[in-house]
């Protein structure tokens, strides 16, 4: 009997394909997590445990299907496993609010996108000290006494400096979003 030419099995990615779309999926699959559970660094720890869930079920994927809804999908179940293993469902998140988060996510994906695009445009108009201190913060993890002895401020100037330029930020992404839409 030959196999339904109705439902080809898709075609499996490559060791390189796979690696290439997960680490562009990296980020949204972290904030999809953080979500969930909240301390950096256990959320750090489930992306860990998604991405190896997640090469073990690389031959599954579909190709023509999205990638970050279906590694969500694994980045939930390690998040719910995490939680049940380590007794702290009840401190972050009641586990019916789970599937509503999910439904937010995808109505709001375009929007976030694009504010995500707005930001990216917005930090690359920041002046470079400013950018370094978002980035030490943010994309390095440095803590704020770190980045307050490198840049030869007090922690409340560094404090009260980031504070600025989210602020700036949030401006300047209000202000590309209304244009957008008009």
């Amino acid at each position: 009997m030959r196999p339904s030419s109705e439902n080809p099995l898709p075609t499996p990615l490559s060791q390189e394909q796979f690696m290439r779309l997960f680490l562009q999926a990296e980020r949204e699959i972290l904030r999809y997590v953080m979500a969930i559970v909240p301390n950096v660094a256990d959320a750090r720890d489930i992306l860990q445990e998604t991405a190896l869930a997640l090469w073990k079920a690389r031959d599954k994927y579909d190709p023509d299907r999205p990638f970050i809804p279906w590694a969500c999908r694994f980045a939930l179940n390690e998040a719910r496993m995490f939680l049940r293993t380590n007794g702290r469902r009840k401190r972050f998140l009641h586990e019916d609010l789970v599937p509503l988060l999910e439904a937010r996510r995808r109505e709001l994906a375009p929007q976030l996108d694009s504010r995500r695009e707005h930001l990216r445009e917005c930090l690359q108009q920041l002046p470079a000290d400013q950018q370094q201190l978002i980035r030490g913060y943010y994309f390095d993890d440095d803590s704020v006494p770190v980045l307050a002895d490198r840049s030869g401020s007090s922690t409340d100037a560094v404090y009260k400096s980031l504070q600025r330029i989210r602020q700036t930020l949030e401006a300047c992404i209000g202000r590309k979003q209304r244009l957008a839409a008009s």
